[in-house]
């Protein structure tokens, strides 16, 4: 095996178990979410939880428009440190979210109409964009966290849109509940 087949098989296992990793997650969310039924007990504690999962979806959007303008203004400390804190943001807010979901289950939305349409539409892309974007956030992570600055640049035109729209829509999906409760 010369040095660049070598290369390309070191660059493939992290990408391979990101990838696991990311599938897993997914599952155990679906899970969550759709089977797990969700104990009566714990319905009336936490209750700020998805105004709690909201805050954190607009802090890692706020961070992530941040560090675009950093990076267009070549300011790579001050990317780094806004892409850090948008990850650590949506970190917080998987953590809420799950533990959302274990406690209260799935929330469903009352209105009818075109606005439940409206909602429905919304909240498929959000969740279809949310499993995409966590294998694409944790790879352009790994590529900038190792040095691999080209390939970080190439998917990262890819990822920071998406992450941006699933974070932003996080926020319309809960008021959009919120306004029909």
């Amino acid at each position: 095996m010369n040095q660049m087949q070598a290369a390309e098989t070191t660059s493939r296992a992290p990408i391979a178990t990101i990838i696991g990793i990311s599938v897993i997650a997914t599952l155990f969310l679906i899970w969550l979410v759709y089977v797990h039924p969700a104990s009566q007990e714990y319905a009336s504690r936490l209750l700020f939880l998805p105004a709690l999962n909201a805050l954190f979806n607009t802090m890692s959007a706020v961070a992530l428009v941040i560090g675009f303008s950093n990076i267009r203004k070549r300011n790579i400390a001050a990317h780094r440190a806004s892409m850090l804190t948008a990850f650590v943001f949506s970190s917080l807010f998987l953590v809420s979210y799950i533990t959302n979901h274990a406690l209260h289950g799935e929330m469903i939305f009352p209105g009818h109409g075109p606005i439940r349409f409206a909602y429905l539409v919304l909240l498929a892309s959000h969740v279809l964009l949310s499993v995409v974007a966590l294998p694409m956030i944790l790879i352009t992570f790994f590529f900038s966290l190792s040095g691999r600055f080209p390939q970080h640049k190439k998917i990262a035109r890819y990822t920071y849109p998406i992450w941006l729209y699933v974070s932003v829509t996080g926020v319309v999906v809960y008021a959009m509940l919120a306004a029909w409760r």
